[in-house]
């Protein structure tokens, strides 16, 4: 009974140091590069382990040009829901928090800075092709007589939608947060920038600090509105802990590289087309189908215009038909001009960091090219080539008279014995050359050594 009695208080006593050293210790994310699925899932899984672990702070230390709008709004609601503080943090000197960021940095319970950071520009890009930024027009609106248009608003009426519902929403985050809304407007109406020193000044973020040590002593006592209520933060003895991307984070920043869902879906469409054209390879069919699935798993993730993917596949289709059905190059130049277009048309965003490289695209379409002109130049030679088998075979090949005859006799040749036609006498042994078929008698010639 002792014994048992000293291990229950043993096993209290290391969950409640263990309960203590969580509530001690402060997470360190850090956002470095564009905001896609992978950084996506990377924060909002490290911050339910925060709220699971009861961790005391979650710190997001960020250097972003911006992101893809759906992983920007995932992290957005992961923190507004988080029952764990979370700080965004622009660092080290010389990072930024542009587009996407501004939003988080919004979003979050407190906003900090390093000096010599910036934040800002977060005008929505281009979606779906329409461009996001204002567009040039005339300096007064037809019939408003003198009055000059502000050259603010947006020109057609998908960038108002876009640029009001991007406000309303950074708005809607400032006055959650007691922050300066009207700049936030102006970030995304003007892509207006700060540095950091004037973000403070202005109230658009809470603290300036030179590295996490000081930001942690400078937001000690600072009280926040979390979605469970009111918490007054207790940082200046924190330990912080840096959390890397799991593995599976990795895979996924590795597979919603539009470069490499680009080159897996071309190994895959050609890995299938090999297969087809050569019943039981195997391997191409295998390996080719895995990458498709990855291909169409990262898309899935990823902005897709799929006229664009139309134009690739249409014109991987005209190149292949052009192997099979020579059209004189007209197929295969049309499959090659749809392949590059629709390439380049493929990821519908201007995001950094989600655009396909035009070396690549170049690459694969000189690639296919090349592929396509060697098909053809085997497809020629080949059709060239003497036949090596039916009856045309016979014809320019040589043989041995069986025996002494003018006019018809028997010759052999090819291990067979035909009934021949030839115009001169010919002699047992002498070397016959066929000339002409008709039906089942050769028309002969016979072969002088010299000409041999």
């Amino acid at each position: 009974m002792r014994a048992i009695v000293l291990a229950s208080l043993l096993g209290l006593l290391v969950a409640a140091t263990a309960t203590v050293a969580a509530n001690e210790r402060a997470l360190l994310l850090r956002i470095d590069g564009a905001i896609g699925p992978a950084i996506s899932d990377y924060i909002t899984t490290e911050l339910t382990r925060a709220e699971q672990q009861d961790a005391a702070l979650v710190i997001l230390e960020m250097d972003t040009p911006g992101g893809l709008d759906t992983s920007m709004r995932d992290i957005i609601q992961a923190i507004l829901s988080s029952s764990v503080p979370v700080v965004s943090y622009v660092a080290p000197s010389g990072s930024r928090a542009a587009s996407a960021g501004t939003y988080i940095l919004y979003a979050s319970h407190v906003a900090a800075m390093a000096p010599g950071t910036n934040l800002g520009a977060a005008t929505p890009v281009q979606i779906g092709g329409m461009p996001s930024a204002p567009s040039p027009r005339p300096d007064k609106e037809p019939g408003k007589g003198d009055r000059e248009r502000d050259e603010t608003t947006p020109a057609t009426s998908m960038e108002r939608k876009m640029v009001n519902d991007a406000v309303a929403y950074i708005r809607s985050l400032a006055e959650l947060r007691g922050r300066n809304a009207d700049w936030a407007e102006k970030a995304v109406r003007e892509a207006a920038s700060l540095p950091a020193h004037q973000a403070l000044e202005m109230k658009v973020i809470d603290v300036m600090a030179d590295d996490v040590a000081q930001l942690l002593r400078k937001i000690d006592g600072r009280t926040v509105k979390l979605a469970t209520g009111k918490v007054t933060l207790a940082t200046a003895q924190l330990s912080v802990e840096r959390v890397e991307p799991g593995w599976r984070t990795r895979i996924l920043a590795v597979l919603t590289n539009p470069n490499v869902a680009y080159v897996l879906m071309l190994l895959g469409i050609y890995g299938l087309f090999f297969e087809l054209a050569n019943p039981g390879a195997i391997v191409p069919g295998v390996l080719g189908g895995i990458a498709l699935l990855l291909a169409l798993f990262a898309f899935q993730a990823l902005p897709i215009n799929y006229a664009g993917l139309g134009l690739i596949l249409l014109g991987i289709v005209f190149m292949i038909a052009e192997a099979f059905a020579p059209s004189f190059g007209a197929l295969g130049l049309g499959g090659v001009i749809a392949f590059v277009i629709g390439s380049v048309m493929l990821i519908d965003t201007d995001v950094p960091g989600f655009q396909l490289s035009i070396m690549l695209i170049i690459g694969f379409a000189a690639a296919s090219l090349l592929l396509l002109m060697a098909s053809a130049s085997f497809a020629i030679r080949a059709h060239k080539r003497p036949v090596v088998s039916g009856h045309q075979q016979l014809l320019g090949s040589e043989g041995i008279a069986a025996a002494d005859f003018q006019g018809t006799g028997w010759i052999r040749i090819h291990g067979e014995r035909w009934r021949a036609q030839c115009a001169v006498p010919l002699r047992a042994g002498q070397r016959v050359r066929v000339t002409e078929l008709n039906g089942l008698l050769l028309r002969v010639e016979p072969v002088e050594e010299s000409n041999r």
